[in-house]
């Protein structure tokens, strides 16, 4: 039997064939040298996982210049079931980003452009009626789809952005009482204005609380940006991309990446971090934050090659998953400085 499972090499669609998926039944066998490491069931091989997530990042890489950890971090994201929040100023490439990744992996792209008008329907759907069959339909709104852009999401007020709240940690919306299931995979991209704060609404703490990651792109160095002149002067090169894999692989490497082993000092670990958060702020990182924080790191493992956690995974997805999942007194301590600190002085066990 031969399952179609595309991956895109140099421009080309690689099939991976039936024999790269696992039979196993230990869900983290024990890995014995020059052994290449599985997953369970019909879970893709941890090499083709890393692959894969190379392929994505090259692609995203010819629209995006000059922030490869970012990409890197979205992609991460992504595998470890979690959503994203971009953070910075207009026009740096956060709307294209994720656009360049939702072409990378052949899902469903929809955009929702959040201004203070827009009604939670606008978002999740409504019923309407149809005057031929006398019925109420239901015409789903955007977050119906595998990547949803939030453009602007803290211009909407704290009822339209509560609308994303039930889909970004549930998988579903509720209309008119019926509850509907979102597509797999879905993951909300949002991005926020970060210059007008007079003219924008804060973002509840329990709705930041519900983005696996907060990232910033910031201005591009002289030479990347004259990179990216050179790209876009013509035709922009988001025309041109092309998909490196599709749905169903995306999904089944998400699989994968969920059965990364994490070791108990490891769990231990990320307790001591969100220990030491909680105690020196206001409001310290959640128990969904340490989950996701776990989430990130097997992920990251995987784009490693490795079938197991390790405390440089949790270290370097630490400051963009807990720092704003933190609450501060207001003085000069930021969630960034507190996580600076955990991750110098709570010891690795």
């Amino acid at each position: 039997m031969f399952r179609s499972h595309g991956c895109r090499r140099n421009d080309r669609v690689v099939r991976v064939p039936a024999d790269t998926f696992d039979t196993m039944t230990d869900a983290n066998p024990t890995v014995d040298a020059g052994t290449e490491s599985t997953v369970d069931g019909d879970a893709l091989r941890i090499s083709t996982v890393e692959r894969l997530c190379a392929d994505i990042e090259a692609n995203v890489s010819r629209v995006i210049v000059g922030h490869d950890d970012v990409i890197e971090h979205v992609v991460t994201a992504i595998l470890g079931r979690g959503h994203v929040l971009l953070d910075d100023v207009p026009g740096v490439g956060k709307t294209m980003l994720a656009r360049s990744i939702a072409k990378s992996v052949d899902c469903t792209f929809s955009r929702v452009q959040f201004t203070p008008d827009l009604l939670p329907a606008d978002v999740t759907g409504v019923n309407v009626f149809n005057q031929k069959t006398r019925e109420f339909e239901f015409q789903s709104g955007p977050v119906f789809g595998n990547i949803v852009l939030g453009d602007e999401i803290n211009r909407a007020p704290p009822k339209t952005q509560a609308a994303l709240l039930e889909a970004m940690e549930e998988g579903q919306v509720t209309t008119d009482g019926r509850t509907r299931e979102l597509p797999t995979p879905f993951t909300v991209i949002a991005t926020q204005n970060a210059v007008e704060p007079n003219r924008t609404y804060d973002l509840p703490f329990a709705e930041l609380d519900r983005f696996m990651k907060k990232l910033h792109l910031g201005y591009p160095e002289p030479e990347e940006e004259a990179e990216l002149l050179g790209r876009t002067v013509g035709d922009h090169p988001i025309e041109s991309l092309e998909p490196v894999t599709d749905r169903e692989t995306l999904v089944t490497a998400r699989e994968t990446v969920s059965t990364v082993r994490v070791a108990e000092p490891v769990r231990a670990y990320v307790t001591r971090l969100a220990a030491y958060t909680r105690e020196h702020a206001h409001i310290g990182v959640s128990p969904r934050g340490t989950i996701s924080l776990l989430r990130a790191a097997q992920a990251r493992a995987v784009t490693n090659g490795r079938e197991y956690v390790t405390p440089d995974d949790v270290q370097a997805e630490a400051p963009v998953v807990m720092a704003h999942r933190i609450k501060t007194d207001g003085r000069d301590r930021t969630g960034d400085a507190i996580v600076e600190d955990a991750l110098e002085r709570v010891s690795v066990e």
